[in-house]
């Protein structure tokens, strides 16, 4: 799990109260002058602890501070928009919502693709969208594919609902990846091998390896080998994600995918460098500020093409 360890925002200056504020010499002047200063200082307060509509995405691609809804006239124009996330993170999952809605309100016909389902439970995501589905049912496919709380990704699933906006699942499941953590990918088994997508490998380069262990270094891997079988676990969710999504966006074209994964996952060496390899779709990849313990200084655009400020 990585935390928050920066934040793109800006502070505010103001008159302590050991300094000499400047005010007007006479006495008439001075009660305008202390309400105005006064005024500006509350100004300043707000501008520090509110976000602003200006100033809320880091652009890599010229390392610009830009309008959210600049960001979302770009993203608007790709295939998948890949969304970063700390899954337990509120406000990643607020973010994630504010982009939907936006593309949503621009008429861009929307598919939510989700690394919180498996693509086995396909059909009971479908009968949500439809309505068929109740919300207590629909919160036991919920807990049986996520362990995170359900609350943290409600305000996304209820839109969903509501506006019809079709959601697919991405994920395999998590015994094999688990398998693949402890024993490696040639551990699986023919039977293993079916419940993932036809063709798939397990190649790990070294940048995804250097990535893998940065990110995820808190794990503390006990050996080489148990730190490779983790990178390959983490190549078959990222291939499988990838292969699962862009044969749904063959079989269901003229949508825009947005894409909800945790960070690890959206980065461009994640799941969107695998996509690649099953298609020529166009995409952008927006990551919740600094990312796995990685510098915001240090992201290029290799990395991602924006980032977002707390």
């Amino acid at each position: 799990m990585t935390t928050r360890n920066a934040s793109l925002g800006s502070g505010a200056h103001g008159c302590s109260n050991n300094q000499q504020c400047p005010c007007a010499d006479s006495a008439s002047g001075l009660v305008p002058l202390f309400y105005l200063s006064s005024f500006l200082l509350l100004i300043l307060i707000l501008s520090a602890t509110m976000p602003l509509a200006s100033a809320e995405v880091l652009r890599l691609s010229d390392a610009r501070i830009i309008p959210f809804e600049q960001m979302v006239e770009d993203v608007k124009n790709v295939d998948v928009v890949f969304v970063g996330e700390y899954h337990n993170d509120p406000k990643s999952h607020a973010a994630q919502l504010k982009l939907i809605k936006a593309l949503a309100r621009r008429g861009i016909p929307l598919v939510i693709g989700l690394e919180m389902f498996r693509a086995s439970t396909q059909v009971e995501l479908d009968a949500w969208i439809k309505g068929t589905l109740t919300l207590e049912r629909f919160q036991q496919v919920y807990r049986d594919n996520w362990n995170f709380p359900w609350f943290l990704y409600q305000d996304i699933l209820l839109y969903a609902r509501e506006e019809r906006i079709p959601l697919v699942g991405l994920n395999v499941s998590r015994e094999v990846t688990q398998k693949v953590a402890r024993e490696g990918f040639g551990s699986l088994t023919p039977e293993d091998l079916k419940q993932l997508p036809p063709g798939i490998s397990c190649s790990v380069d070294d940048t995804y390896r250097n990535f893998i262990r940065n990110a995820y270094r808190a794990h503390g891997f006990g050996s080489e080998k148990s730190f490779n079988n983790f990178c390959e676990a983490q190549m078959v969710w990222d291939s499988s994600m990838a292969w699962h999504l862009v044969e749904y966006l063959r079989k269901n074209p003229g949508r825009v995918a947005v894409v909800l994964a945790g960070e690890g996952h959206a980065w461009k060496r994640g799941t969107p460098e695998q996509a690649k390899k099953y298609s020529t779709m166009s995409y952008r990849v927006v990551l919740p500020g600094p990312a796995s313990g990685r510098d915001v200084m240090t992201l290029t655009i290799q990395d991602a093409d924006y980032i977002l400020r707390d």
